[in-house]
């Protein structure tokens, strides 16, 4: 039984982990379970059959003997509960152990992940350093060598020039030398020349004074010629004598005209030679010149070249010295690599070495997961199991079952400063079951089968009621009512948003599933047939959301409180309930249903603003399906209603701030309300008279209520700090609704309906 924070029984998942092995259903559990249950051990099959044990009574009328029988089966449940749980708390621990050094290894493998990371990173920068060193140095010493055999090149081309100088320089100095050789010989013979010369000059000379003096003795003889003729007169008597002397003076000057010409000529040809030898040293001096010229040129690029030849011998010294130095460089270079290349490779060993340990404990993580996903997936199993025991507790009991949503702070609450006042307790025995709230400094606590946060989806709250839905196609009355007050989430829990596929509600989700499952169950020889009716119940009087004939006029009257159509509700010996002339709708897919849905909220007129909400639903919404089904297979037939209800808001007419015909709709909203209060106490108390006829609501509730129905409530809460009073009204009626026993849900087959018509199971 689920009640209040005040019942202190823990109540833990199943889960089947001990020490990393596996225990089957049939294993035994702890020492510490068994001594506390007095050594009593359950298997699946004792716990499968003590689910599937039904009471054999003789006497069918035998209350007491049913009682007896019902206890001491709760008894032995309870005492399978309790040997569950204390097994339960002992796989708990191992679990939180597995857990423990799960996140232990975790976080030393993700301590061992950042450190070979940093030390990665940091060998990687020393890498790319050296690497970008090694690439600029090894660039440096490409460029070097580039220069060193671009130098070496010129340096060759220098020296074969060199070479060639001084080849040309040796052929010059040979050329030199014979020129020299011929100048000397050319001198020798100028100078024997000049000597010939001087002798010729001397002789010229003389031969001159010679001619001078023979001219002298010429003129003499003219002279003495002259004296002789003017002698002649007086020498004509000696004329024979001095004729002879005149012959032999004429034939010797006859020798020496001769001799003149003689010399004459000799002159001419020395003079000629002159002019030769003279021709000759010109052209020698020219050559000599030219030579000389040549030479001096010579001379000067050889100059030039032995100093560029210094130049380049320094600079191929510089050279050298340059590339010994690099080659020092790049030795140092080598063996910095070398080093580094050592180092890294013992980084490599260490990096080896950690991911080899990182290999082992992601390998050990892994176990652990794997270990910890068995464990997870048989507490889930033992979950489904403490959950179909604690259902089938309930079942037992009659209680009907309570879910408690809280809906999101919206933007149009505003902000508070009295901080929240709502909040959820984390032990294992209340979580995602219990409920705190604070008012005025107190603390209220409260507990419910289940406890659904801000954050929890239309889809998460869905799936906690999926079975009980199931629960109408197996042939069960189910019925699911939203409760709480205005402007807490029940029409948004119950229908969602049309608009948006991941909103639906409870009832477009649950028509879904149905319809799904009947199409599931076909191949085994199911066949479902489908009716659904909707209506409202305002101001405690009931309006039809699918007759055909309805006229804005005639929901104008009925909501004016002018007659129309009168709807009653009648209840027959099975436990069914008809209302009269309630329009029924034969259906056969969600789509079909989902129409009528669009259809009964465009015909649903009492919705209204007030100051707690502006879209307020002013009316009790009841949406029935009944379901008929028959297996042709076996002749089964099961006849299951779902019943969901979206019940008007409760407020307070100070906050509500409603006049009117809203003031009017308020008090009998909150009318409605105090009678399924006064009904809920009253089956609280276990009173003989329960005063279902107070109001609509509660007549037409009363096999949901107090028959054989599976009922769940959902009561919806407000986050606000200023709806805290409403809110613990609200958890309180919730409370006390989870703890009406309404008896044991039964099971509709191998019956079949006079009437077509739709009831409410």
């Amino acid at each position: 039984m689920v009640g209040t924070a005040r019942n202190g029984r823990v109540r833990h998942a199943f889960s089947v982990v001990n020490g990393g092995q596996d225990l089957g259903p049939s294993s035994a559990p702890a020492s510490n379970a068994g001594s506390e249950c007095d050594g009593i051990e359950f298997t699946r099959e004792d716990v499968d059959a003590l689910l599937n044990e039904r009471p054999r009574r003789k006497d069918r009328f035998n209350l007491k003997e049913k009682c007896d029988t019902l206890t001491e089966y709760i008894k032995r449940l309870k005492l399978c509960i309790k040997w569950f749980q204390e097994l339960e708390g002992s796989y708990l621990f191992e679990r939180e152990k597995l857990q423990n050094s799960v996140e232990m290894s975790e976080r030393q493998c993700n301590e061992m992940g950042i450190l070979f990371k940093n030390k990665e990173e940091e060998l990687n920068s020393i890498i790319a350093e050296l690497r970008k060193s090694f690439a600029s140095v090894q660039e440096k010493f490409t460029k070097e060598e580039l220069d060193k055999m671009t130098a070496m090149e010129s340096l060759t081309r220098e020296r074969e020039a060199r070479l060639e100088i001084e080849r040309s320089q040796n052929s010059l100095s040979d050329e030199l030398g014979r020129v020299q050789r011929e100048l000397s010989s050319a001198n020798q013979k100028i100078t024997s020349l000049n000597d010939m010369y001087k002798r010729l000059q001397d002789y010229i000379a003389s031969l001159q004074q010679y001619n001078s003096k023979l001219h002298m003795d010429l003129s003499t003889v003219e002279e003495d010629l002259k004296r002789v003729e003017k002698e002649k007169a007086s020498m004509v008597e000696n004329l024979s004598m001095l004729r002879g002397q005149l012959s032999v003076s004429r034939q010797s000057q006859d020798d020496a005209i001769k001799q003149r010409d003689s010399l004459v000529n000799e002159v001419a040809c020395l003079r000629m030679e002159l002019q030769q030898v003279r021709d000759d040293r010109d052209r020698h001096q020219l050559q000599v010149q030219t030579l000389t010229a040549e030479y001096t040129k010579y001379k000067e690029s050889t100059e030039k070249s032995c100093f560029d030849l210094d130049n380049l011998t320094s600079k191929k010294d510089e050279l050298e010295e340059r590339c010994l130095s690099q080659s020092n460089e790049i030795r140092t270079l080598k063996d910095q690599l070398l080093s580094a290349e050592r180092k890294l490779q013992m980084s490599d060993l260490s990096t080896l070495e950690t991911r080899v340990e990182y290999e082992g404990q992601k390998k050990l993580i892994s176990e652990l997961q794997t270990r910890l996903a068995d464990a997870e997936f048989k507490l889930i199993d033992g979950e489904m199991l403490r959950k179909k025991l604690h259902n089938t507790i309930l079942e037992l009991k009659g209680n009907i079952r309570v879910f408690c949503r809280v809906r999101p702070l919206l933007a149009d609450d505003g902000p508070s400063t009295e901080g929240k006042v709502i909040s959820y307790p984390t032990a294992m025995d209340a979580l995602g079951r219990g409920i705190d709230l604070v008012q005025t400094g107190q603390k209220n606590s409260f507990t419910f089968d289940k406890v659904f946060m801000p954050d929890a989806s239309q889809e998460d709250v869905f799936e906690d009621i999926s079975q009980l839905v199931q629960s109408a196609l197996d042939g069960y009355k189910v019925c699911i009512f939203a409760y709480g007050q205005t402007g807490s989430g029940k029409t948004y829990t119950m229908m969602g948003n049309p608009g948006d596929p991941e909103e639906k509600g409870l009832i477009p989700r649950s028509l879904e599933q149905i319809f799904k499952t009947r199409q599931s169950l076909q191949p085994q020889g199911w066949k479902y047939e489908m009716q659904v009716s909707m209506l409202e119940i305002y101001n405690e009087t009931i309006r039809d959301l699918l007759s055909p004939n309805r006229s804005s006029s005639d929901m104008l009257r009925t909501e004016n409180g002018i007659g129309g159509k009168q709807y009653t509700i009648k209840h027959d010996a099975n436990g069914n309930t008809h209302v009269s002339d309630l329009t029924i709708v034969d259906v056969r897919t969600a789509k079909e249903v989902s129409f009528l849905l669009e259809r009964a909220a465009h015909s649903r007129l009492s919705v209204g603003k007030t100051q707690m909400n502006e879209q307020s639903s002013r009316s009790h919404f009841v949406f029935t399906l009944r379901i008929s089904g028959v297996n042709e297979s076996t002749e089964q037939q099961v006849q299951g209603v779902l019943n969901l209800i979206d019940l008007a808001g409760s407020e307070r007419l100070s906050k509500s701030g409603s006049t009117g015909d809203r003031l009017k709709e308020t008090q009998a909203i909150n009318k409605s309300l105090s009678s399924l209060s006064d009904v809920i106490f009253a089956l609280a108390k276990k009173e003989d008279h329960v005063p279902f006829r107070n109001s609509k609501l509660t007549y037409l509730l009363q096999p949901c209520l107090g028959g054989d129905s599976k009922t769940l409530m959902v009561v919806n809460i407000s986050p606000e700090p200023s709806s805290a009073g409403e809110s613990l009204c609200s958890l309180r009626f919730a409370s006390r609704v989870n703890a009406c026993d309404i008896g044991i849900p039964r099971r509709q087959t191998n019956m079949r309906l006079p009437d077509s018509r739709l009831s409410y199971g």
